[in-house]
């Protein structure tokens, strides 16, 4: 069985990010890069699927600019065994990022696709579920735990009211949530080996994917500084407050 790991490349976690001073965007400039942490999971996930003798081989794709190549050998020194990068400078929006994927799975044939719920970057959640409308397969989102068996996958996720556990026939769609698992620390050695990995880069011209963006940001801006708190004599002092000034009472 051969799984299918979309990854992406977005500003690391630990980093305060600053907007630009022409409201234009995010300033990366020298800001330091890595992987999605949800993408890591589902490398991660994918990586135990095949130590588990349930997968075969983990693929893992990027789509974006030249770059995306590290976040690609980052997922092969986790356990994938070969890279794809979609190159493009185009500012990829979920849409665009599904139809390409949609198109390297087309062409790749894997009986699985597990990919982050969502980018920390955008915030989006869409591109799971595109790509699942898109290949017409069944999708299961926010997974807290993945078994294969015989055919199906069967993922426990995580709900508003708690945990639902469901049955999909493959191929499928899974998008992974915070708790299914902790990525594995990334040894030197597995850096060195993931070096000599196989690493294909195609176009999204040689898929035939047009990748305009269809949406225009228009301004992009901090949001607003917390206010400094007060402290008040008593309760009643407090509810007078919430009442008359907050007035959420």
């Amino acid at each position: 069985m051969k799984v299918l790991v979309p990854v992406k490349r977005v500003v690391d976690f630990n980093v305060k990010v600053r907007v630009k001073s022409d409201g234009s965007g995010v300033d990366i400039a020298n800001v330091k890069m890595s992987m999605n942490p949800f993408d890591e999971i589902a490398v991660e996930e994918a990586t135990r699927l095949k130590e588990g003798g349930k997968v075969t081989e983990v693929v893992a794709v990027s789509c974006g600019v030249t770059q995306c190549q590290e976040t690609l050998r980052t997922a092969m020194a986790i356990g994938a065994d070969r890279g794809i990068l979609v190159e493009t400078d185009t500012e990829l929006q979920p849409l665009a990022v599904a139809k390409l994927l949609k198109a390297v799975a087309d062409k790749e044939q894997p009986q699985l696709i597990i990919l982050g719920k969502q980018a920390i970057d955008d915030d989006c959640n869409q591109t799971g579920q595109m790509l699942a409308a898109l290949l017409g397969w069944p999708q299961a989102t926010f997974a807290s735990k993945v078994m294969l068996e015989d055919g199906k996958a069967t993922v426990t996720r995580e709900v508003d009211g708690g945990l639902e556990t469901i049955a999909l026939t493959l191929p499928a769609v899974v998008t992974t949530d915070l708790r299914l698992n902790e990525p594995r620390y990334v040894t030197l050695p597995n850096i060195m080996k993931a070096k000599k990995k196989q690493l294909d880069t195609v176009k999204p011209a040689d898929l035939g994917v047009d990748v305009a963006p269809r949406l225009k940001t228009l301004k992009v801006s901090e949001p607003p500084k917390r206010s400094a708190g007060i402290t008040v004599p008593d309760a009643a002092a407090l509810v007078a407050k919430l009442k008359n000034e907050a007035k959420v009472i």
